[in-house]
């Protein structure tokens, strides 16, 4: 099926053929249109899942395990019982009998971060797993009578030492349901022969998940009615989840997120969600539960820890003639990713002999899970790092050898790119950066104190649109349109922009649509992660479009200027319908459904199958240039400029989507300097859960970051464009450890850079 997908014509695939919108010059696409929900979050209007206010409703604390892994041998929970404002105690002696979680990618709506039965039985799995909870008529209540319950644990040999679980064995592992394994030509003997190599080790710590809004879920039983007002970026993978862990049908199941406020991967489904639905149906009470943020870092799977081999092989003129990227991660038994480090190597440059292998270990610890570019993020580290390396040993322009090495097709799908056009990203950010001030020579550049480095790295992310999208265009007589799709809002702007494409579609002002999302109930199941949210949603909506235009000439008949037009004939402009190539016959929406006496007409469109995925090679691609300073007294590493020159098709909206690339680049500022999981191979347990201890970037910390775009749109996606969510952070690491290395001659290839790893 792959390679008849791969070889049949273009005009067979979604996408064969260029969506209109890419050609319309005048219209909301590509204008810095402002967020719509911006007022009401400034207003304090936009009600997230722990503001949801019901009558009667309690208030949850969770207490967890101390111990990696074993079984609980006692628990006394007296005294919270007796504690003032108390309602229910919950544990494994009294929770209702559940059906373990349907695990993320098992099934096409699955959505839990693990399967282990959720306070089931006395077992503990890791340090941190929930072992009470406890519902009380207040915040301060509840989180007081959990500190008073007491737990015996006897414990059992736990897997907690990366170097032990290697020593036990690894496996290949997996991802998206395909090996992490790739082999072409014979890397190993060509790097052997190869007139110049480089040959390093990069490591990566994990990282945990920290959304402004922690995760909060709001939840009651309305009979055998299941209502969830959730921070979730999987409104119908929660709910049918959901459904199968309470025994329910899926339509009794009900998951709202309107707002997410942050999920970057780790807002699915977890056990907090689960443990006050089943309180909620124990105590008949409404509840809402908020972790607080070590409880988070407890319960809510992170990025695990990389250890990437990159070697790298060319002949005397940058030509690359071996690629290894190899290494190892590890994960929990019972989760469902490994960190897929190599997947942005595979389409990174042309080379005929390359080997690209990620071996999984296991580890008694919590889930690991997705976070921002899961793989590229850590992969774009080890390999951009290893091309600067390779760039100073052949005394070539890190720009230059990158260029040399552009593939014309992919490296290993040997398919064609849909578009592809990072050399000219990096050629114009050269130019606006200053590349050309660089001194390619270390150290050689200071003001006072501060040695300053130039660095740059390539950025890469897939294009994906993930199957199971559907949209539902509404429209009324007074010539407005109102669209819905089960899709979030998680600070994407992903109402604006689907606003702007919706107008643009039926050629409606943007104050004549409403879009309607982030519920269970509404069409389609779609997951807002991947960068591909604004792609499925955009094709669900172009198909209930195409759905729409067919009944609505149907409803024109004959008396009207559009008599006897095709739908591929016609284009929406001004409120109405017209020739596209004769704007003169024409008529409005309200014109036609009034002559037909209809008050509104509705459309339901499902896009087809992502199947251009498998025809073309598609991605998103960035380049990331960074100056440094770091002191030399002090060994104090500050990013004094950063620019994003990005390749990812026609910008919808700039405004927003500069919005995204900035975001990005600060976490990968975080990823490079700042950002790592301290976990105890003592007991498994993570020993820096707060913000105090785990330090995220700050506005001192992050410079003004200019943002640029080439703007040449994609002819076989949705609008042209491609994915703006995770390409930020992909590249940034990169370019600021070789940034690093430009100012002060250290190569740093063990994240995060820190003052002690200058010094040495």
């Amino acid at each position: 099926m792959k390679k008849a997908v791969e070889v049949a014509p273009d005009s067979w695939m979604p996408g064969g053929v260029p969506d209109p919108l890419i050609a319309a010059k005048h219209g909301h696409i590509g204008r810095p249109v402002s967020r719509i929900d911006g007022p009401l979050k400034a207003k304090g209007a936009a009600r997230f899942a722990a503001e949801f206010r019901l009558d009667g409703m309690v208030y949850a604390a969770l207490s967890y395990s101390t111990i990696a892994k074993g079984r609980i041998a006692d628990i006394n929970i007296a005294a919270a019982q007796a504690a003032p404002g108390v309602v229910l105690v919950m544990t494994h002696c009294n929770a209702p009998r559940l059906n373990p979680p349907p695990k993320f990618l098992s099934q096409n709506k699955a959505a839990g971060g693990d399967d282990l039965p959720v306070m089931q039985d006395e077992r503990i799995h890791w340090n941190g797993q929930p072992v009470a909870l406890v519902l009380a008529e207040t915040q301060e209540e509840a989180d007081h009578a959990i500190s008073l319950i007491e737990v015996a644990y006897a414990a059992e040999p736990a897997a907690t030492s990366l170097s032990e679980a290697i020593g036990k064995g690894t496996e290949t592992g997996s991802f998206m349901g395909e090996p992490l394994h790739n082999e072409i030509g014979n890397a190993d003997k060509a790097f052997a022969d190869a007139a110049f190599t480089v040959d390093s080790v990069y490591r990566s710590p994990r990282h945990n998940h920290n959304a402004m809004e922690p995760h909060a879920a709001t939840i009651v039983w309305e009979g055998d009615r299941l209502i969830i007002h959730d921070a979730t970026q999987a409104v119908a993978h929660t709910a049918w989840s959901m459904a199968q862990i309470f025994d329910l049908d899926e339509t009794d199941v009900h998951v709202t997120s309107p707002y997410v406020g942050g999920g970057f991967g780790g807002k699915t489904l977890w056990q907090h969600q689960i443990l006050a639905a089943a309180a909620a149906r124990l105590s008949g009470r409404p509840v809402r539960i908020a972790l607080s943020r070590e409880g988070v870092y407890r319960i809510i799977g992170g990025r695990s820890e990389t250890e990437q081999r990159v070697a790298l092989g060319s002949d005397r003129y940058g030509k690359l003639t071996a690629l290894i990227h190899s290494g190892i991660t590890p994960k929990s038994p019972n989760s469902a990713l490994p960190e897929p480090f190599i997947v942005p190597t595979r389409s990174a440059y042309a080379v005929d002999n390359m080997t690209l292998d990620v071996q999984v270990c296991t580890l008694d610890m919590m889930a690991n899970t997705f976070m921002r570019a899961p793989g590229e993020a850590v992969g774009t580290f080890a390999l951009e790092s290893a091309m600067d390396e390779l760039a100073e040993k052949l005394g070539i322009d890190p720009i230059e050898l990158r260029a040399r090495n552009e593939p014309d097709k992919d490296p290993v799908g040997g398919v064609p790119f849909s578009s592809r056009n990072i050399v000219e990203a990096y050629r114009s950010g050269a130019e606006r950066f200053g590349w050309d001030m660089r001194n390619a020579a270390p150290g050689s550049r200071r003001e006072g104190e501060w040695l300053i480095g130039m660095g740059c790295a390539t950025a890469t992310y897939p294009y994906y649109r993930m199957p199971g999208a559907a949209a539902r265009i509404t429209l009324s007589d007074n010539g407005r349109a109102t669209v819905d799709f089960a899709a979030h809002e998680m600070g994407m702007g992903t109402s604006t922009v689907q606003t702007q494409v919706t107008a643009d579609r039926l050629g409606l002002p943007l104050d004549k649509v409403t879009v309607r999302y982030g519920d269970s109930t509404l069409p389609g199941v779609i997951l807002a992660g991947g960068s591909q949210q604004t792609a499925a949603i955009g094709m669900a909506v172009m198909s209930a479009y195409n759905g729409l235009v067919g009944e609505l000439l149907k409803l024109a008949g004959n008396d009207s200027p559009l008599a006897g037009l095709k739908p591929d004939e016609v284009v929406g402009i001004n409120g109405g319908l017209a020739h596209r190539n004769k704007p003169e016959r024409f008529e409005n929406y309200a014109s036609i459904l009034t002559r037909a006496n209809r008050h509104e007409l509705v459309a339901d469109g499902t896009p087809p199958m992502p199947f251009e995925l498998q025809h073309w090679s598609m991605h998103s691609y960035g380049a990331m240039f960074c100056e440094i300073r770091v002191n030399a007294i002090t060994g104090e590493p500050r990013v004094s400029r950063f620019l994003g020159s990005f390749d990812c098709g026609k910008i919808l909206n700039p405004k927003t989507a500069a919005s995204q690339f900035r975001g990005g680049i600060i976490m990968g500022i975080g990823l490079a300097l700042t950002e790592e999981t301290q976990f105890d191979e003592r007991n498994g347990r993570i020993v820096n859960p707060s913000l105090a201890d785990y330090h995220i970037p700050v506005h001192l910390d992050v410079p003004e970051i200019e943002i640029m775009w080439t703007d040449i749109p994609d002819p076989h996606t949705p609008m042209g464009a491609h994915g703006v969510g995770e390409i930020g952070i992909t590249g940034t690491g990169a370019a600021i450890a070789n940034a690093v290395y430009n100012a002060t001659g250290k190569r740093v290839r063990d994240l995060p850079i820190t003052l002690d790893k200058l010094f040495r």
